[in-house]
């Protein structure tokens, strides 16, 4: 395994390897790798001659600058985890390698990237574009690997793709959870025990809701898991919607829609850690 800083160095190695007829995955990431990232990190090796992990903390979709600050690194911890899954390429940019100079493009998918984490968090799904478009466009490859888990970000990426008629495979991958059923996210580890106890309530009660919602409205099934989450000292929902699994928009009614899925987000603790997940209805 190769662990690479250089734009120019990378597209060394795999320009050999396209021109030997090689099928190149990416699994974009921002480091602070689990088992969620392992799991895309192993279908990419078992469908693809050459798998690139990205390990970069992307600056421009973070709207709030401590979250930045914040949010865990640590390369040598990943880059031992990617060696041990088979991974050919680790590349781990400065900031000034995938910025030299500011990135102006402004990308805009509506009505995909203005509802949920695009009303809560400005900017941020501009700032997925800018780097996801990058690094397709370094890597090249024919097929990229995202978790389900960022529902909303698979949408806006397949839309993107679409409009800059990019010949990428976008492979979306189920979320993988802990045993008690919390959703594994790099925020995670900056949970305290107290709060990772309190957290796994997010998925406990969206389950919860799957079976409650086979007997009541979207409404009252909408109404059960805010209640429930904001009942408990330590959680906040930021919002919890129940929408249409293709378009994002939101449903009135269980039959509105071929695929509806519930996306939401909460706030956990003092600080607070600010966890999302998701559950499909339909």
């Amino acid at each position: 395994m190769e662990i690479v800083k250089s734009i120019e160095v990378l597209d060394q190695y795999l320009s050999e390897a396209r021109s030997q007829g090689k099928h190149i995955g990416l699994v974009p990431t921002m480091g602070a790798l689990h088992a969620g990232h392992a799991s895309l990190v192993k279908r990419s090796v078992s469908e693809n001659d050459v798998t690139v992990v990205s390990d970069f903390v992307n600056p421009t979709q973070f709207n709030d600058k401590r979250d930045l600050q914040t949010y865990p690194r640590d390369l040598e911890a990943d880059c031992s985890l990617l060696k041990s899954l088979g991974v050919d390429y680790v590349f781990a940019p400065s900031v000034e390698e995938m910025y030299p100079e500011p990135d102006d493009r402004q990308f805009s998918y509506p009505p995909v990237d203005t509802v949920m984490e695009g009303k809560y968090r400005p900017g941020h799904f501009n700032g997925v574009c800018q780097i996801v478009s990058k690094l397709f466009y370094i890597v090249n490859p024919d097929r990229a690997y995202f978790g389900e888990k960022d529902y909303q970000q698979i949408a806006v990426i397949k839309q993107m793709v679409k409009d800059l008629n990019l010949p990428v495979e976008i492979r979306p991958c189920p979320i993988v959870r802990e045993e008690d059923g919390l959703a594994l996210s790099s925020r995670n580890a900056l949970l305290t025990p107290e709060e990772r106890n309190l957290a796994v309530n997010i998925s406990r009660t969206l389950f919860i809701s799957k079976q409650y919602a086979k007997s009541h409205s979207l409404k009252e099934t909408h109404d059960l898991v805010v209640n429930v989450l904001n009942s408990l000292e330590g959680l906040e929902v930021q919002y919890y919607e129940i929408v249409d699994g293709e378009t994002l928009q939101p449903v009135e009614d269980w039959h509105d829609a071929a695929s509806v899925v519930g996306c939401i987000t909460v706030f956990c603790g003092s600080r607070p850690v600010r966890l999302i997940d998701n559950v499909h209805y339909i």
